[in-house]
């Protein structure tokens, strides 16, 4: 080839390469102006949102994307923190300092002896040491439900576990900052337990590694599992979720040594609290307000243990309400319930009944899979029931 020959080819090339690199300039133009054009047309949506004409849709929208961990921002794009912690107020379950009444759960088979709980003594026998019990002639006490839950904006599953001291808490093998927690499916795994869902919060700045037990908005946590206090003050109040010796899930504002001179032997802290001693909670403001992912633990008065999630984020299940998980819980009888945390943590685990093969039966909303968890609340097997 020539010099004029290589000079033509050169030039063609360069022409080449110039055409591809207009093809690929204009590519990115147009996908720089559609993200343009989304960025422009979601910070529209968001300004209508918060300053249109409808302050029930802002508020409904500020309080979905406020408990989500990643989505949070979106609320403080626009709305300065007062102004969304003056939403939060308005549309909050008022709170009780009322304390779970253990004369109002009769377990099937078992005697809940007097002095149990000293604030709430029981006494509906002859025998002044005893309360009554139901007839459990033609009660199955090691029967399980599985029911599916569905509502105008939710899908989910309640378990109803007739045996309350099958219930427990599952734990990692140790708490702190430089500890990491341990998802729900694999706490099942490691219990050999039969079901499983979320249990409290744990500190959480975007991913969260659940080594570090929490209330709600990142509160102190505590955790008591198997009588033992694994996290936590004996000095400090917290708001209890916990289960006594006797299998009576106990909710109420109390400290860890008021928890453990209780009886209670697994618990944490979470909330708010939906129905104390059959009367259900009252929810302020927009009845369909912060829809997302949730999970419950209830308990009917013959002792049933209820343990609800239900799916959100989802295009068949936005989510859930306060307002909802009370109907939902009422429904069933719950005496006493309690939501858990929920969001992308929520999910339930089911296991099989002749091998240790954990399975997630609902739709988890996290976007890394199973996230690390402090705490998850497990259903062990018949076998493995504590003893009275």
């Amino acid at each position: 080839m020539n010099k004029s020959e290589k000079r033509e080819s050169g030039n063609k090339k360069k022409g080449i390469g110039r055409k591809i690199g207009k093809v690929f300039g204009r590519i990115g133009i147009v996908i720089l102006t559609l993200v343009i054009v989304l960025v422009v047309t979601i910070i529209g949506a968001l300004m209508v949102l918060y300053y249109g004409p409808s302050p029930s849709a802002r508020d409904r929208f500020v309080l979905t994307v406020s408990e989500t961990s990643a989505g949070s921002f979106l609320a403080t794009w626009f709305l300065p923190k007062s102004t969304i912690e003056e939403i939060k107020a308005a549309n909050a379950v008022v709170e009780t300092d009322d304390i779970t009444d253990v004369g109002l759960i009769n377990i099937p088979g078992s005697s809940t002896k007097k002095g149990d709980d000293p604030e709430n003594p029981v006494d509906t026998t002859d025998d002044p040491g005893v309360v009554d019990t139901i007839d459990d002639t033609e009660y199955d006490i090691n029967k399980i439900e599985l029911i599916d839950i569905v509502g105008k904006t939710y899908r989910g599953k309640l378990l109803i576990v007739y045996n309350p001291k099958r219930v427990f808490i599952g734990t990692p093998p140790a708490y702190g900052e430089d500890k990491k927690g341990v998802s729900t499916i694999n706490m099942v795994r490691e219990a050999n337990a039969l079901y499983g869902i979320n249990g409290g919060g744990f500190y959480d700045t975007g991913s969260g590694n659940g080594g570090v037990p929490t209330g709600r908005d990142n509160s102190p946590g505590i955790v008591i599992s198997g009588g033992v206090l694994k996290w936590g003050s004996k000095r400090e109040t917290y708001e209890i979720i916990g289960i006594n010796k006797d299998g009576i899930l106990v909710l109420g504002k109390m400290t860890g040594q008021q928890a453990l001179d209780r009886g209670i032997v697994e618990a944490l802290n979470f909330g708010p609290y939906l129905i104390v001693n059959g009367e259900p909670c009252v929810v302020q403001g927009y009845s369909e307000s912060s829809l997302n992912p949730r999970s419950v633990i209830g308990q009917r008065a013959d002792g049933a243990m209820l343990l609800l999630t239900v799916d959100g984020r989802q295009p068949t299940s936005i989510g859930a309400s306060y307002e909802d998980l009370i109907e939902i819980m009422m429904r069933y009888g719950a005496v006493n319930a309690a939501n858990l945390d929920g969001g992308s943590s929520t999910y339930m685990v089911q296991n099989a009944e002749d091998k240790n093969d954990p399975q997630i039966i609902t739709q988890t909303a996290s976007l890394y899979g199973p996230r690390r968890m402090a705490t998850a609340i497990l259903v062990a097997r018949v076998e493995d029931t504590p003893e009275d």
